[in-house]
């Protein structure tokens, strides 16, 4: 995975540096505001870094990455982050909106002062002219949802985990969940929860829904903390393989839960090349260079049949 993308990057970087800007500056600082602190995110900052490695080795100059994570999943205190960043004058702010109605003023103030800004992990209001990173989220919750369908052989009782209802692609996951669900008349949705990306909080609301739902087949997150704390409330109730879990991306937590056979499979993000893009898209925006409306990083299906290939790559 990662050697297929580095090809595709250096396309782009040699694009950048045949083109007519001079870079003058020699060092670039470029901000990342995730959505809270969270191990997913941590890939992010991992693939960001990668990047500005890359990039500093090519054009000799220095590559900073500030990342700034909110405590908690609150659209005030990432807005107050946004600002504080944006005070100090940075080459670019990257940002996994919280909500986007809520987001929104900050980020027209941040453009405003001249400064790129590039969405990633989410949907950017549609006429601001930015740049999303990410991956099809209807797609990848409609795949997850097919798969449980099949796997109760298109009947059963079925429970869906929120994450953060208003972050927009949490909320379009769950949109597509419930409207894929829809199509079959042998799927009730029983229960929901809402887990504001917060792993404990998924566990401790999935054991309240299988303690009042004993007849419950099946469940379904729409992000990353969501099948982690599932699944462990499925081994800690002792329901594994008898409650079906098709999760959200590839948390080494979840993994292993999908090694032992607790959570069937995952839809997964690719969280690296996110920060990978994220990064290089500031870069290019920096240097005036334009950028598409998307970027599509694709959707992973991981089961326990792939999962060493998976790991491996």
């Amino acid at each position: 995975m990662k050697k297929t993308l580095a090809f595709a990057l250096l396309a782009l970087l040699l694009i950048a540096l045949v083109g007519p800007a001079a870079y003058a500056k020699d060092s670039y600082r470029f901000v990342i505001v995730p959505k809270v602190v969270h191990p997913w995110f941590d890939k992010v900052h991992e693939g960001a870094l990668q990047m500005a490695e890359f990039l500093s080795q090519q054009t000799g100059k220095e590559f900073i990455i500030d990342y700034r994570a909110p405590s908690v999943a609150d659209v005030v205190m990432q807005n107050n982050i946004i600002e504080q960043a944006a005070a100090t004058r940075p080459d670019g702010i990257a940002v996994d909106l919280l909500d986007g109605d809520g987001n929104r003023a900050v980020i027209e103030s941040v453009m405003g002062l001249g400064i790129p800004v590039v969405i990633f992990d989410s949907e950017a209001p549609a006429d601001l002219g930015l740049l999303s990173i990410g991956n099809d989220f209807a797609e990848q919750a409609a795949i997850a949802a097919e798969r449980l369908v099949e796997l109760l052989g298109g009947k059963g009782k079925v429970a869906i985990m929120q994450g953060v209802p208003t972050a927009p692609n949490h909320r379009i996951r769950y949109e597509a969940h419930k409207a894929t669900l829809a199509k079959y008349p042998g799927i009730e949705i029983v229960a929901e929860g809402i887990d504001n990306d917060d792993i404990e909080t998924a566990q401790q609301q999935a054991a309240a829904i299988l303690a009042a739902h004993p007849d419950l087949d099946g469940f379904l997150s729409c992000n990353a903390a969501g099948p982690i704390g599932i699944g462990l409330a499925i081994r800690e109730a002792g329901r594994a393989g008898r409650v079906l879990s098709v999760g959200m991306d590839d948390l080494d937590q979840l993994l292993v839960l999908i090694e032992e056979g607790v959570v069937d499979s995952s839809s997964s993000t690719k969280p690296y090349l996110q920060g990978q893009w994220t990064v290089l898209s500031m870069w290019l925006a920096r240097e005036g260079m334009p950028l598409p409306k998307t970027i599509d990083t694709g959707i992973a299906i991981i089961t326990r049949d792939n999962l060493d290939t998976y790991q491996s790559e």
